[in-house]
């Protein structure tokens, strides 16, 4: 199971951070590991991003894994096919392209697993003046996420069921290329009666919608965007300061 079937913990101190807040934070975070290749500033961002693992709940190493195991699966896979593909990479420059793709995706790992969706939907109406039907949409793809966790898990057992097993390398990626194709088939099948339910329950509708449950900004939401704009600059100027700064735009 991944951190998308599990979903929000309740009563985190990171879940008290408004989810608006949390994705200006996360913005942050992209625009600067996106702006230079070298090791040291995505080094510096995910020990930080570590240190925000207790506010999250994400305390026992089981639930750790459960949570991130796609996420340094992927990193590790970046880095040993840039520096196996790659005539001018290294380990240095592997290891700083997987700890990049590791600070670009466990923000949004924490903002799951500590932002009910429901929360996030009003965040962004209210406070970014995002459409309704957006953040609805958002709301309840969210909400479907679990389902399909669960019908991958439930295909992968069928198919052992039946005696489909990969004893190989390559027939492990084919078995697993044919369980997304069929969860990719029914995942379009179940979205668009989905959308037709809800036009026909008036969600497209173009009247402006009331909102019951409300969201506030609180001083400790303008603290947390400006702790991580912070951390970002640190990281950056340890960058310049070690000569690894290796900025994109520069043609490095």
């Amino acid at each position: 199971m991944t951190s998308l079937a599990l979903g929000p913990t309740a009563g985190t101190p990171l879940g008290r951070i408004n989810p608006v807040a949390q994705l200006a934070a996360i913005a942050v975070v992209t625009v600067v590991l996106l702006t230079s290749l070298d090791v040291v500033t995505p080094a510096v961002v995910v020990g930080a991003e570590l240190c925000l693992l207790p506010a999250a709940g994400l305390t026992s190493p089981r639930t750790l894994w459960r949570r991130t195991w796609p996420l340094l699966i992927g990193a590790t896979s970046v880095a040993v096919v840039n520096v196996l593909l790659s005539a001018d990479a290294d380990a240095v420059t592997g290891l700083g392209l997987g700890l990049r793709v590791v600070g670009l995706a466990l923000p949004g790992v924490l903002l799951v697993a500590t932002t009910d969706p429901v929360a996030l939907a009003d965040a962004l109406t209210i406070h970014w003046r995002v459409s309704t039907r957006f953040a609805v949409g958002s709301l309840a793809a969210l909400r479907l996420v679990p389902l399909l966790v669960g019908e991958f898990e439930s295909l992968a057992l069928a198919r052992r069921a039946r005696g489909v097993e990969a004893r190989t390398p390559l027939a492990r990626v084919r078995l697993l290329a044919g369980i997304v194709f069929a969860l990719l088939v029914g995942a379009v099948r179940r979205g668009s009666r989905l959308a037709t339910a809800m036009d026909a329950r008036g969600f497209d509708s173009t009247t402006a919608r009331s909102n019951a449950r409300g969201s506030s900004l609180h001083r400790r939401d303008a603290l947390f965007v400006a702790t991580t704009v912070a951390v970002c600059a640190t990281a950056v100027a340890l960058s310049v300061a070690t000569g690894a700064w290796d900025p994109v735009f520069v043609g490095g």
